[in-house]
């Protein structure tokens, strides 16, 4: 659950994005797991869905590195996109969950990024993988455009 002010914008990264709407200090939490908005789920489970709410779930979530979960963002975190070099640093501290904290202040306006690599075990064991770089002022694609690409291969 996003616990700092939010609007969804378009992003010079990929398709729609996360910013600030307000003046975050670093060190801040943005993002924590919160049983109320955000979902769990096994593999099997989202195999159970209709076709169209399966796509949905594995558009916007990504597998935790340590549970081996799904983790469904039931608010607009699922929007942040990734940057090798993001603003927002993910924090797993344990079965329970993970947080977002920013990782240098971020001030109004800026679009707020993550690291992919840091928390998404799918990437990190290679089921899907982040395209090259085609301008080094840009950064990397959101998962959910990397997944829907690996799903036409």
């Amino acid at each position: 659950m996003l616990r700092v002010k939010t609007r969804l914008g378009l992003s010079r990264i990929d398709g729609i994005g996360l910013f600030a709407n307000q003046f975050i200090p670093q060190d801040t939490i943005v993002w924590e797991f919160n049983p109320l908005i955000d979902l769990k789920l096994r593999e099997d489970e989202i195999e159970s869905l209709a076709e169209g709410a399966r796509q949905q779930v594995q558009k916007y979530s990504y597998r935790d590195e340590l549970t081996g979960l799904y983790i469904f963002c039931g608010d607009d975190a699922r929007f942040f996109n990734h940057s090798d070099e993001p603003n927002c640093v993910d924090v797993n501290w344990g079965p329970f969950g993970g947080r977002t904290i920013a990782g240098r202040d971020i001030q109004l306006g800026d679009e707020l990024t993550c690291n992919y690599a840091s928390f998404d075990k799918d990437l990190m064991n290679g089921r899907y993988r982040l395209p090259e770089r085609r301008d080094s002022r840009l950064m990397m694609p959101s998962v959910p455009s990397l997944r829907q690409a690996a799903a036409k291969r």
